[in-house]
């Protein structure tokens, strides 16, 4: 896990919040500035938890989170969560809870924007 891009890092997740209360969030802007297979970045926090995008094409590793649920809603694309003994896929409109404690890895078979909702604690990567 990064807190900024990293090019050594198949990933790139920013921890920072981008948008503070107040401020209108322009998720198709960020959409099209991103140009790294796996984007994370905070966008904002909402209570206890924020609110992240993810510009997605490719696979996560499994990982799992032992005191969090995290919430991914996919805006646009194909979302894959592998859990032990099935797969779950969802498209544009569609949600899905991964709850604590539960192995998974995430993947996109093509770009997709993903917006996801977590605590703030949670480390993106897992155990």
């Amino acid at each position: 896990m990064t807190t900024d891009a990293d090019d050594a890092s198949p990933y790139d997740t920013r921890l920072n919040i981008l948008y503070p209360a107040g401020e209108v969030i322009d998720v198709p802007a960020l959409v099209k500035a991103n140009t790294h297979p796996w984007y994370n970045q905070t966008l904002c926090a909402v209570n206890e938890s924020v609110v992240r995008l993810g510009v997605l094409h490719g696979e996560y590793h499994w990982h799992h989170h032992e005191t969090e649920d995290e919430f991914f809603f996919v805006v646009s694309g194909r979302f894959l969560i592998d859990l032990e003994g099935r797969t779950v896929e969802l498209g544009p409109g569609q949600g899905f809870v991964v709850t604590k404690g539960l192995r998974h890895r995430p993947r996109a078979p093509e770009k997709t924007v993903v917006l996801m909702v977590e605590t703030a604690s949670i480390v993106p990567t897992g155990s």
